[in-house]
């Protein structure tokens, strides 16, 4: 039987100023900006996608960034890091790379057998890289990046939890993931145990709850093929107890959503339609895209939401 998830879609983060956002992951990290839209339940906020070069399925961090929002905290029923996946050579690169624009990073940690360095963003969102030679996926092959550098993808997302008992029955009993491993309190599940797919929970009993503002994540999405397999996952989530909302239509991707009981938003994605539905591949994420009922409101909107540019010439 085949299997309804395959692993993660995107995940999605609350930001602060638009710019510096657009900045740090297309300028610093190198990602792409795949998609300029908004954030279809508030339309006068941006929505950035960010990711490889055609916005594949799991390798899309996507922001909702709020200018002057205040920073939240990391804590427990939260995703805390957001790890992506880079060579296993490019680890001194993106060390020296992160010093020069002055972000601090952690010493290097090995994590089962793997390198990786931790860091924050500037609003405070938690990211890793973590060097593997198990990740066949490209990137940006013409992005600001050498290629031999450059992310491939998400590797994985840590929940810090307080327990992991129920949030594991519905990763194994519903969601076609499997246990890997244990590691110094860590516990590790993947669909098939590879880059892109990974979740790890890490528990922390007597945490304090994590508060929801910039530079923290708003939910990680796990990929599924199309709309008929999403609606088997949602049937079989409804019969086991869970709140599912209908499916909602991101243009992009149709959507459903519900709250893992560790209290972390879950999204279920399909990998259709993608972002070439509404620009040409070579100029995805030029434009500010706006979904169809929106387009009648498109002066106004504009109107609303800060300018922005990409200074990726000036992240050499």
């Amino acid at each position: 039987m085949s299997k309804l998830i395959s692993g993660i879609h995107h995940i999605t983060a609350i930001a602060g100023n638009p710019q510096k956002n657009v900045d740090f992951y297309t300028g610093i990290l190198g990602l792409r900006m795949v998609k300029k839209t908004i954030n279809f339940d508030a339309p006068d906020v941006y929505h950035f996608y960010f990711g490889d070069e055609l916005g594949n399925p799991g390798t899309v961090f996507t922001t909702f960034p709020f200018d002057g929002a205040r920073k939240g905290s990391k804590g427990t029923g939260e995703l805390t890091y957001t790890a992506f996946s880079i060579p296993s050579q490019s680890l001194d690169y993106w060390i020296d790379r992160l010093e020069k624009y002055q972000v601090s990073t952690s010493d290097v940690l090995t994590r089962f057998g793997e390198k990786l360095i931790r860091f924050e963003d500037h609003d405070g969102m938690g990211i890793e890289l973590i060097a593997n030679a198990n990740d066949s996926r490209n990137g940006w092959t013409y992005g600001n990046i050498p290629i031999e550098y450059a992310i491939r993808g998400f590797y994985g997302a840590t929940l810090n939890l307080k327990s992991k008992t129920l949030t594991e029955k519905l990763l194994i009993q519903f969601m076609d993931y499997r246990f890997i491993a244990e590691e110094n309190g860590r516990f590790r599940y993947g669909t098939e145990g590879k880059p892109g797919d990974i979740v790890d929970i890490v528990l922390d009993k007597e945490g304090r709850q994590g508060v929801q503002s910039a530079g923290t994540v708003h939910h990680i999405a796990f990929r599924t093929t199309n709309q008929d397999s999403q609606l088997k996952i949602q049937k079989i989530l409804l019969e086991n107890g869970f709140q599912v909302t209908e499916v909602k239509d991101r243009n992009y991707f149709k959507s459903i959503y519900f709250r893992e009981p560790g209290g972390v938003l879950f999204e279920i994605a399909t990998d259709e339609p993608g972002f070439a539905i509404d620009e040409d591949e070579a100029h995805l994420g030029e434009l500010l895209k706006l979904p169809e009922w929106a387009e009648n409101q498109r002066e106004k909107i504009e109107s609303r939401l800060a300018k922005v540019r990409l200074n990726v010439e000036n992240y050499g």
